[in-house]
């Protein structure tokens, strides 16, 4: 996929400009002219140092699409003084790989390197990203990939030794604002949009510089009398659907965001990461469960309420189906985001699995085993066994664990909602244990 390009309209003297797109048009031809990584780019950023020092590795790109990835390589090609190569993953397969890699070889004969860039690099398989290995190796080519995929995800840990990533930002809205001036300028006129009209086109970009240049195209070639107005400009041009993908990066991204704020306490964000992943297509029914995982790991016996809130919330979607199931969703949401915090369920279950892995071949003590044999009694099963309602405040305080292990401490509740009187209890319990030597 092409990327951004963005430059003052100065720096290249368009050619035909009515057959070229306006992103090709304003592309940039120095690297201080891109727009909205200044992070990667300054002096001292990760791109920049490299530039500064004369010495550039083979990269991984990462960012969202429309932030400038392509101009990014071509540039560093154009600094470095190597030949650029393009290729896509989405069309490209090792027959084309070989013709490359024989390109790059004769290119390096003559004295010039390659950098070979790969857009949507997460779409080779391992043994067409195993194939660029050798070729980084003996420096016939400096690889730079880009994608819109997590790297750590999509790509094989041998290339991911070999390059570095480098994360670019979605562009913000001042960032749109000064490529919209740009087009401008190119164009010649200014958009016949009122300020509220113009803001309202930066937020349809949704942080991609493309989709901004396209967008402003459109606009810029209406007839219009007077400036149009925001609703206007709705009706005129179709919302871009947010960016979500319900397997990718983005999908883990956003449950993590809702899960996060859920544990924060924070019904309003929550409620924003639910509807974005809602609105984004998810599947509802994946959210109830991870909904009620939220309320066993995260609430736990602080309001075991929350669970059987959860699960109702499951099963009036079920009954209702969309949208007024989501409603429930919802509910749940706040309820959860509301509720008292508690991870001490959670956390003695993890210790109590760590603890049985470590002494698991030890035998139950004698006195809690049942004997239905004679030859079991004489061996000594059940012996001495107290039964707890026996006794007059129906607690017996005799050890439970295996005989010479040392007792270990597991669930340690929290000063919070209904744990708050589990602690009660329980400091009973040990303190009476004491009492009774257990």
């Amino acid at each position: 996929m092409a990327d951004l390009f963005d430059t003052p309209a100065t720096a290249e003297p368009p050619q035909s400009p009515a057959a070229r797109p306006l992103a090709d048009r304003i592309r940039p031809v120095r690297m201080e002219d891109v727009i909205g990584q200044d992070k990667v780019l300054a002096p001292e950023g990760p791109l920049g140092s490299m530039l500064e020092a004369g010495s550039l590795s083979s990269l991984i790109l990462w960012g969202p699409p429309g932030v400038g990835k392509t101009t990014i390589a071509r540039l560093l090609a154009d600094e470095t003084d190597l030949a650029f190569v393009q290729i896509s993953a989405i069309f490209s397969g090792v027959p084309e790989l070989r013709k490359v890699f024989e390109a790059a070889k004769l290119r390096r004969q003559q004295g010039r390197g390659t950098l070979l860039f790969v857009d949507e690099i997460h779409r080779f398989n391992k043994a067409q990203q195993d194939s660029f290995l050798p070729h980084m190796e003996d420096g016939t080519i400096l690889l730079v990939g880009a994608t819109t995929e997590n790297p750590s995800f999509e790509l094989n840990a041998a290339l991911m030794s070999r390059a570095q990533v480098i994360v670019l930002e979605r562009l913000g809205q001042a960032d749109l604002e000064r490529l919209t001036q740009r087009a401008e300028a190119e164009l010649g006129r200014k958009l016949p949009l009122t300020a509220q009209a113009r803001e309202a086109l930066l937020d349809m970009a949704d942080g991609d510089g493309r989709a901004a240049l396209n967008l402003v195209e459109q606009v810029a070639a209406w007839k219009t009398a007077a400036p149009v107005d925001a609703q206007a400009m709705a009706k005129r041009l179709m919302k871009r659907a947010a960016k979500y993908d319900k397997s990718g990066d983005e999908h883990f991204n956003l449950i993590s965001a809702l899960h996060k704020s859920v544990r924060g306490s924070d019904p309003d964000a929550a409620l924003y990461w639910l509807a974005r992943m809602l609105e984004g297509g998810e599947d509802p029914r994946y959210l109830a469960r991870r909904i009620t995982r939220m309320a066993i790991e995260d609430i736990g016996l602080a309001d075991p309420a929350a669970q059987r809130h959860c699960l109702d919330a499951w099963a009036l979607f079920e009954r209702l189906g969309s949208p007024e199931g989501e409603l429930a969703l919802a509910q749940a949401v706040i309820y959860l985001a509301l509720a008292p915090k508690s991870n001490a369920g959670y956390g003695a279950y993890k210790a109590a699995r760590a603890e049985a892995r470590r002494t698991g071949s030890l035998m139950p003590p004698a006195h809690i085993l049942n004997a239905p044999t004679a030859m079991m009694k004489e061996q000594g099963y059940g012996a001495g066994y107290a039964y707890d309602h026996d006794a007059e405040d129906g607690f017996s305080g005799q050890n439970y664990f295996p005989e010479g292990m040392k007792r270990p401490v597991l669930y340690v509740p929290v000063e919070r909602g209904f744990e708050r009187d589990l602690k009660k209890r329980l400091d009973w319990f040990v303190a009476q244990r004491l009492k009774r030597g257990g």
